[in-house]
């Protein structure tokens, strides 16, 4: 075994496994960071990867020679060759100077792999003050109904022929938000149903695609969905009808829980917070 969990575990402020992002907090056991440095060796997906679903070989990996494990800090550096590549140090540690060993620590790795971006991802707890970045938050579909919400969703082919044709524009209109690749993966057949809602016969807002999937201790999870709205379709409660009926989506279908990143005091990061969802912590992502 390489990593020592009596070392590891006092620093792990908030969930997130390189190469896997949150997980859940009783599936955090040394033996998930174990098999992402499995996973690096072989380039397979782990049977719990969410990006499992979208086929392929698994772009980014652990740069296992270069982990730097010790009593209060761990450093694991990951390499994706996805665009003009980039690395990224995980740091895991109590004490703020870890930031400026893992920052010293990518820039290396970057010019050795010759890698546009060098950064480094910090967790940080859910106690944070100001804290930047993401959130990490807990929907726990155990604890109360999710009822299905009043309002125009339904799947994008259930609508009429001529509102789904609508999909596409609004899919690349929406591409930096990830629906051009959704758009991609539903005509691929990759992926589950999507979620829309439509104004005047016109798609405006999408979350997607809708999958349940175990994790790595088998409890069923609903997979994280791509989420957008038309800027001209906001401040109408759209979003928080598609979530809502994504919800009750998951909650049917079987799944336990979901975990969402949102972007801090960012639209779904306050729509989160005001549908009583538990933070888990934060990561805070920085060029080196």
């Amino acid at each position: 075994m390489f990593f020592r969990w009596d070392w590891l575990r006092p620093q792990l402020t908030a969930p997130i496994v390189p190469t896997l992002g949150p997980v859940h907090p009783d599936a955090l056991t040394v033996g998930l960071f174990e098999d992402t440095l499995r996973a690096a060796e072989t380039g397979e997906f782990l049977p719990y990867d969410k990006d499992r679903r979208w086929g392929g070989e698994k772009d980014e990996k652990i740069l296992r020679e270069d982990v730097v494990h010790q009593p209060e800090h761990t450093l694991i550096p990951t390499l994706t060759r996805r665009g003009h590549g980039s690395v990224k140090v995980f740091a895991y540690g109590l004490r703020d100077t870890v930031v400026d060993e893992a920052a010293e620590l990518a820039a290396k790795l970057a010019a050795r792999h010759d890698t546009v971006n060098a950064r480094v991802v910090r967790p940080l707890a859910p106690e944070t003050t100001r804290p930047r970045g993401t959130r990490i938050q807990l929907k726990d579909f155990t604890t109360a109904p999710c009822p299905a919400p009043d309002g125009p969703v339904r799947s994008v082919t259930d609508w009429p022929t001529a509102v789904q044709e609508t999909f596409a524009p609004f899919a690349e209109a929406m591409a930096t938000d990830g629906l051009a690749f959704l758009h991609t993966q539903m005509q691929a057949g990759r992926c589950g149903p999507v979620l829309t809602t439509a104004v005047e016969d016109r798609i405006v807002g999408a979350i997607g695609p809708m999958d349940v999937c175990p994790d790595a201790i088998g409890r069923p999870q609903l997979m994280p969905q791509y989420f957008a709205v038309l800027p001209e379709a906001r401040g109408q409660g759209l979003g928080r009808v598609l979530w809502r009926a994504a919800m009750h989506w998951g909650q049917s279908h079987g799944a336990a829980y979901q975990l969402l990143q949102t972007e801090v005091d960012g639209p779904s990061d306050r729509l989160c917070q005001a549908e009583g969802l538990t933070s888990l912590g934060f990561a805070h992502t920085a060029l080196a």
